[in-house]
């Protein structure tokens, strides 16, 4: 008998939902993969408070995904909450409003296990990598980092380095001057210098999440979001120092478009900034980019309860 489960993964810049089926031969088929992104951490990094305008948004796209949940009749549902939930003091009043609208508890998870979720996932969506393997999540508030061998996992951290805390943190135009530039790069080259003997060790790295997949829609020229074409996508060094490049040096309304909406647009750079100075530490290894991630992990979690 065919079961269906659904996650729900709330993060500083987006709200993204997966709904998946395990068919009777056990494989796990994605029915619905979708996000919006809300920016709920607006302005977390400097007054520690949800916006209430943030957590309009957010409520309004939970609603729909609520929505979704329900009319796929699933046996089972996990909502968690990331870093911008992590940083602030009011987040229960947001985690009570998300519980009345899914009937179920919303979880708040560490660094930790936001890692360990996304280094699950990431595995289920690419041939076996070459062993030591990096793991990477660049999120808007948070970066995490998991190295793992044989399908275990080795180290796992997360560094409140992320595209939206950068932006806001940084940049003091638009596009950023050298100095904010300059002043970004220094900060996340600290926070990735204890990783950084592991990091010249891996073989493979897998990319995951919205930073990654931008990027490699980005490299492919493509003017519309294509999954297909995304996954396996792989970035060398050389492109995602141009991709950074170019980016720092675009206005984000010069790169609004069909692929890239206005709260992706205005973080971008920072992103690919963050990919950059990983690779600039993993070295030669191509990065490879994954669809499947966290909303995966969670998924399988639940299967295996």
């Amino acid at each position: 008998m065919n079961r269906r489960f659904a996650a729900v993964d709330c993060g500083t810049n987006a709200l993204r939902w997966l709904i998946a089926e395990q068919r009777g031969d056990g494989v796990l088929e994605p029915l619905e993969r979708e996000l919006r992104l809300v920016r709920l951490g607006e302005g977390v990094d400097a007054t520690g408070r949800f916006a209430p305008a943030a957590v309009e948004r957010t409520l309004a796209a939970l609603d729909e995904c609520a929505d979704r949940i329900r009319g796929a009749g699933v046996q089972g549902v996990r909502f968690v909450a990331t870093s911008a939930a992590r940083d602030v003091s009011n987040a229960d009043e947001f985690l009570a409003a998300v519980s009345a609208r899914l009937g179920l508890p919303a979880e708040i998870i560490d660094g930790t296990e936001e890692a360990a979720l996304s280094f699950t996932g990431a595995l289920a969506g690419v041939p076996e990598p070459d062993d030591p393997v990096l793991i990477t999540d660049v999120g808007g508030g948070s970066t995490e980092l998991v190295v793992g061998t044989a399908g275990r996992i080795e180290l796992a951290v997360s560094l409140d380095i992320g595209s939206v805390r950068l932006t806001e943190r940084f940049w003091s135009s638009d596009p950023p001057s050298t100095e904010d530039v300059a002043r970004a790069t220094a900060f996340v080259d600290a926070q990735l210098s204890s990783m950084s003997e592991v990091l010249a060790g891996v073989r493979s790295w897998v990319a995951v999440g919205g930073t990654a997949t931008t990027l490699a829609a980005l490299q492919l020229g493509l003017d519309h979001y294509d999954s297909a074409r995304v996954q396996g996508a792989e970035l060398t060094g050389d492109s995602l120092a141009a991709l950074a490049d170019r980016l720092a040096a675009s206005r984000s309304a010069e790169l609004v478009s069909e692929l890239m909406p206005p709260l992706r647009a205005q973080v971008i750079a920072a992103g690919a900034l963050i990919c950059h100075r990983i690779q600039n530490l993993v070295g030669d290894v191509p990065c490879i980019v994954s669809e499947t991630d966290i909303l995966d992990g969670i998924v399988i979690g639940l299967l295996e309860r």
